[in-house]
């Protein structure tokens, strides 16, 4: 079967990996000149564990799965892949019961270590940390997803599969002879599609003739780092009680692999899908994301929110609160502005953002709609589910 993968981040690698694996003669097609450009290459590096997520979710299972597999995988390739830990850290009373939640929903995702912890208990594991009791889970990790991501085209090739950059995919039409595909300056036929493009996601399906009733907006999350005498302050990853209403996080501490300690993200919505700064503007997206009935819906009834993000944006001293109430020994100087990502977050026509992955088949073609974290954790894990769903699909 010849296959063609659209996408060359984690996740279209890992599908093309899969695949190879089982006989299938893969293409990866991506626009840019290197593989990992996007929201592989812009994130902060956690491997996790599978605390918050919906019990019975494909998020909850394929995450808990996935760590398995990509630190079976790291270890099999000589990859990073460190154990430093996570505590979800409830900074006044009130956020305790939520904090009670995220644990007892913790251990029916079987997350491995779960220990709940008073604020004595998370000084001995955060010793610059404050709060009044925390959620720690031990085997949450961090690692290098732009390595990983080369190592998966790596294999990719060495099974015998092409990995083609600098071929943007520009038509996709489906034939009595299969699916054929423009990319570059070139034209593929190929047997069956998958299209893993993150943020091209909409375009790619819009040239399949399945626009479906999901829309990727762009959400841009910004970061700061702590200077090399304050990053001492944080040995693992202090994360929020999240709010429950929101697929975001919040502004949370993250040790990378490389040694940095990130202060961030926030998530404002970006002005265009590559948005990466205030002065990425793209009319053509403008127009494409406002004309989307569900963020009209998605603004009306979040904007206060949305309106704080952009003030977070625009103040250093917004990332040094939210900082500060977990180390509050933080100061102005002690964070630097560093590079951010764009998160390709599904919304809704009615307004709703999608919380779970989300991979419709739609005749000899797989589109994974919805993607955003943990997909990186996830990646080897949503490839196999990939093709189970097409070995299942008669049409597929």
């Amino acid at each position: 079967m010849k296959l063609g993968i659209i996408g060359a981040g984690i996740l279209g690698l890992a599908v093309a990996r899969e695949m190879a694996r089982s006989g299938a003669e893969v293409t990866v097609l991506d626009k840019e000149a290197e593989v990992a450009a996007h929201q592989t290459g812009h994130n902060s590096g956690v491997v996790h564990a599978g605390i918050y997520y919906t019990p019975g979710s494909l998020k909850a299972t394929l995450c808990r799965d996935g760590m398995a597999m990509l630190r079976e995988y790291c270890a099999e390739h000589g990859l990073p892949y460190d154990e430093v830990g996570k505590l979800v850290v409830a900074s006044t009373r009130s956020e305790m019961a939520g904090l009670r939640r995220i644990a007892d929903r913790a251990r029916e995702n079987q997350v491995p270590g779960i220990a709940e912890v008073d604020a004595l208990g998370l000084r001995e594991i955060e010793p610059d940390a404050v709060g009044v009791g925390a959620v720690h889970s031990p085997h949450t990790a961090i690692t290098d997803f732009p390595a990983i991501a080369r190592r998966l085209a790596a294999d990719v090739t060495d099974t015998g599969g092409t990995v083609r950059l600098s071929h943007p995919v520009r038509g996709i039409r489906e034939t009595s002879r299969g699916v054929e595909v423009v990319a570059g300056t070139s034209r593929f036929t190929f047997d069956r599609v998958i299209s893993c493009a993150g943020l091209g996601t909409d375009r790619v399906a819009a040239m399949a003739a399945a626009p479906g009733d999901l829309r990727i907006i762009p959400f841009r999350g910004e970061y700061y780092k702590l200077t090399d005498t304050a990053k001492t302050m944080v040995r693992g990853l202090i994360y929020p009680v999240p709010d429950p209403r929101y697929p975001f996080l919040g502004v949370h501490l993250t040790r990378r692999i490389d040694g940095e300690v990130l202060v961030g993200p926030n998530a404002v919505l970006a002005l265009a899908l590559e948005g990466y700064s205030w002065g990425d503007v793209s009319l053509k997206d403008l127009r494409r994301i406002v004309t989307w009935p569900g963020t009209r819906r998605m603004a009306a009834t979040h904007w206060r929110t949305g309106v704080r993000e952009v003030y977070g944006s625009l103040a250093k001293g917004s990332f040094l609160s939210a900082a500060r109430r977990y180390v509050p020994a933080l100061t102005s100087g002690d964070i630097v502005r560093t590079r951010g990502g764009v998160r390709a977050q599904a919304v809704a026509r009615d307004g709703a953002l999608l919380d779970d992955f989300a991979i419709d088949v739609h005749g000899r073609i797989v589109l994974v709609r919805n993607a955003p974290s943990p997909a990186a954790t996830s990646s080897l894990a949503i490839a196999r589910h990939i093709a189970l769903t097409a070995a299942l699909t008669s049409n597929f």
